[in-house]
């Protein structure tokens, strides 16, 4: 779930009649920050978008057990 900052920002792009790319792109830097702090499980950005960006049908079953493990990780269980 994206933080309710980057919502706000995404919003912000599109009243000023930005394009959806620039939009869609502060989804991008929130990915970036994750991967920077350490809190997302991906080995690079380029990884960490594409696992983002992708739908559960289009990824693998390793992606989704992955998914799954850093959210009962994130979560506290």
């Amino acid at each position: 779930m994206p933080e309710k900052k980057t919502i706000e920002r995404a919003r912000r792009d599109k009243r000023e009649g930005k394009a959806p790319t620039t939009q869609a792109g502060e989804f991008v830097r929130e990915e970036v920050e994750h991967i920077r702090k350490g809190r997302h499980g991906a080995r690079s950005a380029a990884q960490a978008i594409a696992t983002r960006t992708k739908g559960p049908a289009e990824r693998s079953e390793a992606a989704r057990k992955a998914a799954r493990t850093r959210a009962r990780h994130e979560s506290g269980d």
